[in-house]
């Protein structure tokens, strides 16, 4: 189990198929947010409970973070999958346009290309809705192009941040014991099914060069504008943000 634990989560394989065929068959159900899948926006939120409970999730969440963290990401440079420098500014509009910001531990994760995989099937939603869709991972550009192409995951919307300053500015968590030994990365054991659809092409090139962007964790935020409307950092390897709640968010009007 731990050699399997170190493989899994950690981005060791040696290919996609030993990963594939290292994954003992259980059944399990896929992530713990694809149901949102199955509803649309208009029909998501069905009731003033349920709205009034996103709206305490919401305001619970931005715990930590103050008025001006948008500002203070406006110019972070980052990279297109192409290479070509853009600054987090430039990535929506800043004055109403809405955005999800997922943030990746690094492309050569196979619990990212999990997210990765149901961001992209969540993709039309959030376009309906007038929400940009923005991933950003750890790596070079040529890093982020391996997961767009093998994926395959839509490359506009893909971003690479080798130096992590995206990471550091939203104070994601980073190390050797939120990545090997959290308690929170064990959810990643309950989605083996999920995986093993998510990784048939996956290839541990995809890892940054720079070994030490393993250690990073995600998170996943919600901006309108330069406003911070939800905010999420992932305690441990493929703990993911309920995209349930970040899909709902999106769809009502703002939390006040």
């Amino acid at each position: 189990m731990a050699a399997l634990s170190v493989q899994l989560l950690f981005s060791q394989p040696r290919s996609s198929s030993s990963l594939h065929t290292s994954l003992p068959s259980v059944s399990s159900s896929s992530l713990s947010f694809p149901s949102a899948l199955s509803r649309g926006c208009r029909n998501s939120l069905t009731s003033t409970t349920r709205k009034e409970r996103l709206a305490v999730v919401a305001r619970a969440s931005l715990t930590g973070y103050g008025e001006s963290i948008g500002e203070a990401l406006s110019d972070v440079q980052i990279f297109t999958a192409a290479g070509e420098a853009v600054m987090f500014k430039d990535l929506w509009d800043q004055t109403e346009g809405m955005a999800v910001v997922a943030l990746l531990r690094h492309f050569g994760c196979p619990c990212c290309w999990e997210l990765a995989t149901t961001l992209k099937e969540l993709k039309p939603r959030f376009d309906s809705a007038g929400v940009k869709l923005i991933a950003v991972g750890v790596g070079a550009a040529d890093k982020a192009r391996i997961l767009a192409e093998r994926l395959p995951f839509p490359s506009e919307c893909l971003y690479a941040d080798p130096d992590r300053k995206v990471y550091n500015v939203l104070g994601l968590y980073y190390g050797v014991g939120r990545t090997f030994f959290n308690p929170a990365s064990a959810k990643v054991f309950s989605r083996f099914e999920s995986l093993q659809k998510a990784v048939k092409n996956y290839t541990i090139s995809a890892t940054p060069d720079d070994r030490s962007g393993v250690l990073q964790q995600g998170g996943m935020f919600v901006f309108k504008g330069k406003s911070l409307l939800y905010a999420r950092k992932d305690e441990g390897t493929g703990d993911h943000a309920p995209l349930d709640d970040i899909l709902n968010i999106c769809c009502t009007a703002p939390v006040s």
